[in-house]
């Protein structure tokens, strides 16, 4: 449990870490609109995980489940929809109402997943390596 715990960590730190050094990029090197939805896109995904992670820090104790049984679960899910449709409806209203660039938009959501791809790379080079020793 240490262990899943600690990549949790990791993507959590590293998602902030690519949204700042990736909002800098943008704001470097592409127009505003692009750099505003690498910036837009990445607060999003950013605070809905860490939101998630809240949520299940909270229901997944011992004492809540052994309380609450099945109902964790469902209470999880309806928390999880309510994220994904005001996080849907913030894409609508950045992209119909023409504040970002789809594509940098695109980008910042994806840094979330950027994150868990690095964080399974630097998982699967420890137990390679830890094998190899």
């Amino acid at each position: 449990m240490q262990d899943i715990q600690k990549i949790v960590n990791f993507v959590t730190t590293s998602n902030w870490l690519l949204l700042l050094f990736g909002g800098m990029i943008g704001l470097a090197l592409t127009p505003m609109k692009f750099a505003m939805g690498i910036i837009l896109g990445g607060l999003i995904v950013a605070i809905n995980f860490h939101f998630l992670k809240k949520t299940l820090k909270n229901m997944f104790r011992a004492e809540v489940v052994s309380e609450r049984g099945r109902s964790v679960v469902s209470n999880v899910l309806v928390k999880y929809y309510i994220r994904f449709a005001i996080s849907g409806f913030l894409i609508f209203l950045l992209i119909s109402k023409h504040l970002v660039h789809p594509l940098g938009l695109l980008a910042g959501l994806s840094m979330v997943v950027a994150s868990m791809f690095l964080a399974t790379v630097i998982e699967l080079t420890r137990l390679f390596f830890k094998e190899a020793v």
